[in-house]
């Protein structure tokens, strides 16, 4: 019988902790899924000059922090994402320094070690990292190709880019890395920040994208964009990467997916309660059967004013050619991420907010959404806490992966202990009074105000 777990994963010394420790990434070692890393907009305690990350190797029980991370600071990381090899241990880590805002591509043998983190690429002008590994056996030789997808504001033309490199376990900086423009399009201004990658292990890789083709005159943070899908099928280390998917409509790389789609796109505005939009995207392809591919986006039609925030998600059965609608749309929803376990089983979380209310939803499918195993893992008043100046709130992602039949992923939300906020059951490591629901300092007994922690979760075959 199918079980779920959810754990607040601030570790108990950090009890008196009460920023918004948002926006999270995991990784989970393939090779023994009792390895686990998760990030967050988390500075390292006591001045440390290295970044946490977090640290499970009992199976996301328990959690400590690893400061290994270059650039410590007011958040820890700017953003930041992890990706294990499929062999080997090796992990990856695509972040901006928190202290230059430089992306910089990590590399770290093992988890647990306190040496930093090897830093492998280090450049300016870039947002958004996000890492996906997979190791591949080539005349005996084992292969760790690392993507990470980014926005590359330097770009002259289109700024969906994706670091590809095609051995990146050993070899010195860089590694081999090197960037790949995705959107080569005529008449895009400007692409969206997430630049979200779905590796399968036959070598066809998915890379989505966000193009912006125009503004509204008056309001220039109104804008259309199309939603792109580009593809490769030697892993994105041919000559001409990520060009084996042309338009059925203009022949150009990168299948348009939906077209003049509209949004408000504001990083500084809030349009979800407390937290910004405009920049929601997520992929997967089924391990089974590449050609089955599965995208998420939000924008501002398809609700019943036109200042909703919808979650709309498409599949594609032919490796990306059409699209039909997956699943119906969900109006205040943001924050999709997709994964397929080794059954097909297709799972979707998402974050929503309706009636000012936050929640975390995990559905999962073995029939294309004719049925669905649905979850709500949070619930939470959206107003708790405030957000004071500090955007995002929750965050622009959250991520899941499949390792095997299970599911596992990681988001954030108030943590105010209050069993009534988690319906499938929750551990708290930190302090914390559930029958009062009050969270407790380190003294167990001076009381916190809630903040915003990330949440572990898995869905145990």
């Amino acid at each position: 019988m199918p079980t779920i777990k959810v754990v607040d994963i601030t570790p108990k010394s950090l009890s008196g902790e009460t920023k918004l420790d948002n926006e999270p990434s995991i990784a989970v070692n393939p090779e023994n899924p009792n390895e686990i890393v998760a990030t967050a907009f988390t500075a390292a305690p006591l001045g440390s000059p290295f970044a946490p990350v977090y640290v499970s190797t009992d199976g996301g029980n328990t959690w400590v922090l690893n400061p290994v991370v270059p650039g410590n600071g007011g958040l820890g990381t700017g953003d930041i994402s992890v990706g294990f090899a499929s062999q080997g241990g090796q992990l990856y880590t695509g972040i901006l320094n928190g202290l230059t805002g430089d992306l910089q591509i990590l590399r770290a043998p093992t988890i647990t070690s306190a040496t930093p983190m090897s830093v492998l690429v280090d450049r300016s002008d870039v947002d958004q990292p996000w890492v996906v590994a997979i190791t591949v056996s080539v005349n005996g030789h084992d292969s760790d190709r690392v993507y990470v997808g980014n926005n590359d504001a330097a770009s002259p033309t289109g700024s969906a880019t994706v670091d590809v490199s095609g051995d990146a376990r050993t070899g010195p900086a860089p590694a081999g890395f090197g960037p790949v423009r995705l959107d080569r399009r005529p008449g895009t201004l400007f692409d969206g920040p997430p630049v979200r990658i779905a590796a399968h292990p036959d070598g066809t890789v998915y890379v989505a994208f966000q193009s912006f083709t125009a503004e509204d005159p008056v309001d220039k943070a109104q804008m259309t964009f199309d939603v792109v899908v580009a593809r490769d099928d030697r892993g994105g280390i041919g000559a001409k990467p990520f060009e084996d998917l042309l338009d059925s409509a203009d022949g150009e790389v990168g299948q348009r997916v939906v077209t003049g789609r509209k949004v408000r796109f504001n990083s500084k505005q809030r349009t979800l309660g407390q937290e910004r939009t405009g920049a929601d995207l997520s992929i997967g392809v089924d391990p089974t059967d590449s050609d089955s591919v599965w995208i998420a986006y939000c924008d501002n039609l398809g609700g019943t004013a036109p200042t909703d925030y919808v979650l709309h998600t498409r599949h594609s059965k032919d490796r990306g050619h059409t699209w039909s609608a997956a699943r119906p749309d969900v109006v205040g929803g943001k924050n999709p991420s997709w994964a397929v376990n080794s059954d097909g089983l297709v799972g979707l979380v998402y974050q929503r907010l309706a009636d000012n209310q936050w929640s975390t939803v995990l559905e999962l499918t073995g029939d294309g959404f004719a049925t669905v195993e649905s979850h709500v893992l949070h619930q939470a008043p959206g107003d708790v806490p405030p957000a004071g100046r500090q955007l995002p709130y929750l965050g622009d992602y959250i991520r899941m992966v499949a390792v095997g039949k299970d599911f596992y992923g990681i988001f954030a939300g108030n943590n105010t202990p209050d069993r009534a906020n988690f319906p499938v059951g929750v551990t708290y490591q930190r302090n914390a009074n559930f029958t009062t629901h009050q969270l407790l300092a380190l003294d167990a007994f001076t009381t916190v105000p809630p903040s915003i922690d990330p949440f572990f979760f898995h869905r145990a075959a």
